[in-house]
């Protein structure tokens, strides 16, 4: 009897060693990741509104950074809702769990209680839902609009086509949208390997309706200029629209202009692991001056080019990346 209780003592003597040694040892990094990636969005959209007031920023997923403690009814963070103008949202609808397939109620629910808190702060919500079933497209615009939602059905979850239905975009009209308030509707597609090359792209984008497109800077290594971003803020209609360039800043990926072969040996300090489900993106410590260098603040900067190119904003996607290292 007496093992048996020394025994359990034990047992419960080093679970609270170790419960202590983990809660020590998180207080001793001081990192709180959804700040820092708060600090580093705020940061981005004070550099880009500098050179352009009205550049638009919209960061994609991650909305539970609207509230400092991420819950829906927390206070609001108001430096952040103050920088950004629009947030992105995907698997609202469809597709959380695969293409196709209804986001389970609670899952939906959850995300629209956020998404809400933005509407009511004046942040324009733009949802990429995937589904390629024509009853299942109609229900994700119908539900979208009834939230006042901007919203894309994806028929391809890698965005490298414009879908065949429906035939005009959603809510088409031919009036001029220079605020994102004024968008029915978007063309999400960023890998555009589908086309032959640049002009053939270019071409089939000028063709579409769509109030806004979302972009990739480059068309395979070669960066769009100002003339090629111009040439698509006219819509085939004579109504004009926004263009607005991808950029992921919770990932390095590899096919970019920025990456160094070197670094698949010797990887610089703010370069982690590579993610299994996209391979090719790594995940960063985007905290990290270096890693920041990149993408904002200078002339040879991510955000420098993309300015450049005359685009009217940015959508920011894998804002969501500090829950990668929450749960390390």
């Amino acid at each position: 009897m007496r093992w048996h209780l020394f025994c359990i003592l034990s047992y419960v003597f080093t679970v609270l060693i170790l419960g202590c040694a983990e809660k020590t040892e998180e207080e001793d990094t001081g990192m709180d990741y959804r700040q820092d990636m708060r600090d580093f969005v705020q940061a981005i959209s004070n550099y880009a509104k500098d050179i352009k007031s009205d550049f638009i920023i919209i960061p994609q997923n991650g909305e539970e950074l609207l509230t400092s403690n991420g819950e829906s009814d927390g206070p609001l963070t108001v430096a952040y809702v103050g920088a950004i103008d629009g947030l992105g949202r995907e698997d609202l609808f469809y597709g959380y769990n695969g293409d196709d397939i209804a986001t389970p109620v609670s899952i939906r629910d959850g995300m629209i209680s956020f998404l809400d808190i933005a509407e009511t702060n004046d942040v324009e919500v733009l949802v990429a839902d995937y589904c390629s079933t024509q009853t299942y497209i109609d229900s994700s615009y119908a539900q979208n609009a009834a939230k006042g939602y901007i919203s894309f059905a994806a028929n391809h979850r890698d965005l490298d086509n414009i879908p065949p239905y429906p035939v005009e975009p959603y809510n088409v009209h031919d009036s001029t949208v220079s605020l994102l308030s004024e968008a029915h509707n978007f063309l999400y597609l960023i890998d555009p390997g589908l086309y032959w090359d640049k002009e053939t792209f270019l071409y089939y984008m000028t063709q579409t309706n769509y109030d806004i497109l979302i972009i990739d800077l480059f068309f395979e290594d070669s960066e769009l200029n100002a003339g090629d971003v111009m040439s698509l803020k006219i819509k085939a209609n004579a109504g004009l629209r926004l263009v607005l360039a991808y950029m992921n800043i919770g990932e390095a990926e590899d096919y970019r202009y920025y990456w160094q072969t070197g670094w698949e040996n010797n990887p610089p300090s703010w370069l982690g692991d590579e993610n299994q489900d996209w391979p090719g993106d790594y995940a960063v410590h985007y905290w990290e001056k270096n890693w920041q260098d990149i993408i904002f603040g200078n002339d040879s900067s991510y955000m420098r080019k993309i300015l450049d190119a005359e685009f009217d904003g940015v959508y920011l996607d894998k804002i969501d990346a500090y829950e990668y290292f929450e749960d390390q």
